[in-house]
């Protein structure tokens, strides 16, 4: 029998943006949304052990938490118009719209409440990994190199900022939603960052927030087909997708590009990703995520590494990291200026790109330069750095290939 607790877990993980979103539309409230939803996922661990597993889970949690809603909403006499309206529908026919309909509104929905004007643009996206993409505070303080407390504080606040502002819960049209729309691109991109490499836990990918990320990403694309940004978005997660199923082993462990089967990449989702950059192109997008989606085409049309355009990822890192401003795209373009010229020319950039405020802490700055020294020949170094980067990763199938990396350096004959 499946184990009860195992099987909440994996509900909860899979299903509740679409719980949250279809929540929000009957509370309005964030905050009370996400109360039901938990109140919900703590009444399955306290019956199904005796009860056992209902054939829908997340139609149980769905019913469960909406009849506590009924009764909060209930009780109070300022929202019987409210009551009225959800009590409306029965059970059964809820059930049945929360399996078959309102589910890619109800999602897109609380990515727009997330984006809402009176939040920031880090809260909104603290928000939206916390609600969206279901991240824990630990997970989400690892990300942001901050405390438990901090975003514990960030999601308070959002929260009460919201209902304060009593934000609107249905989708934004208009002027609304384009000023909204950056903002969902943005966390939408995110989104799928945490699936395509999770920050902590014990899995390399998760694949269904990719999966869901990419369906919302075609959903903004059909919301606003004249943002070349909303097509470039979708082409860049299309052409990451393909490689999902080549970046992890039988195991589970974590294999990096280098080593990747090409064979194994997904065909279809590349050629629906190069369709989509085309037309972000001939809409005259050269904006973030068409420049990232072009860096992804060239991997994906290149029959191996070695045959990859180097010298053209590094342009387009440089035109990237001249729109973001961003550290992180430097130590890509690092990488790729370290294949097209040489490893000493992409350390010296590495080492440039350490010096700048936050990228201390950052695993991903010692995984590069152990990389880097290795192909230089300086074996010891290079160890010291891929353990550096262990201790700084907060993945564990991350860690596992950066420590099995050092010790193989480590070895008297240094092989690999």
């Amino acid at each position: 029998m499946p184990d009860p607790a195992a099987t909440v877990e994996e509900v909860w993980r899979r299903e509740s943006p679409r719980l949250l979103g279809a929540l929000l539309r009957i509370t309005r409230d964030v905050g009370r949304s996400e109360d039901l939803a938990q109140e919900a996922v703590a009444q399955a661990l306290a019956q199904w052990p005796s009860s056992g597993i209902p054939e829908n889970p997340a139609a149980w949690l769905m019913t469960t938490a909406r009849r506590r809603a009924i009764d909060q909403l209930r009780s109070g006499e300022r929202q019987l118009r409210a009551y009225a309206e959800v009590a409306a529908s029965t059970v059964d026919e809820y059930e049945e719209a929360f399996i078959v309909d309102h589910v890619e509104d109800d999602v897109l929905r609380l990515m727009f409440v997330c984006c809402h004007p009176s939040l920031t643009d880090e809260t909104r996206t603290v928000l939206t990994l916390r609600l969206v993409a279901g991240l824990s505070t630990r997970e989400i303080a690892r990300a942001y190199l901050t405390s438990e407390g901090t975003v514990a504080s960030r999601i308070s606040r959002a929260k009460r900022t919201l209902a304060t502002a009593r934000a609107a819960m249905e989708e934004p049209t208009g002027a609304d939603r384009a000023e909204r729309l950056a903002s969902v691109l943005a966390v939408v991109y995110l989104l799928f960052n945490e699936g395509y490499a999770a920050t902590a836990g014990v899995d390399w990918t998760r694949p269904a927030l990719c999966a869901e990320a990419l369906r919302v990403g075609w959903l903004l694309a059909a919301v606003a087909p004249a943002e070349p940004e909303t097509h470039g978005l979708v082409a860049l997660l299309e052409l990451q997708s393909s490689r999902l199923a080549a970046r992890v082993d039988g195991s589970g462990a974590a294999v990096l590009l280098d080593d990747q089967d090409r064979a194994a990449w997904d065909h279809d989702a590349i050629g629906r990703g190069l369709a989509a950059l085309g037309t972000a192109v001939r809409l005259g997008g050269e904006g973030p995520y068409v420049l990232q989606a072009a860096i992804a085409a060239e991997h994906a049309r290149a029959p191996s590494v070695q045959e990859t355009d180097w010298e053209r990822v590094a342009g387009l890192y440089e035109r990237l990291a001249r729109a973001t401003d961003s550290a992180v795209v430097e130590l890509n373009r690092a990488v790729a200026l370290a294949m097209a010229r040489g490893p000493e020319v992409g350390l010296a950039l590495v080492d440039l790109v350490a010096a700048q405020p936050g990228m201390t802490d950052l695993h991903l700055v010692p995984a590069v330069r152990g990389d880097l020294l290795h192909r230089l020949g300086r074996h010891t170094e290079a160890a010291a750095e891929l353990r550096r980067a262990a201790g700084l990763a907060g993945n564990q199938r991350e860690r596992a290939l950066l420590l099995q990396r050092a010790e193989r350096l480590e070895q008297p004959d240094r092989p690999g």
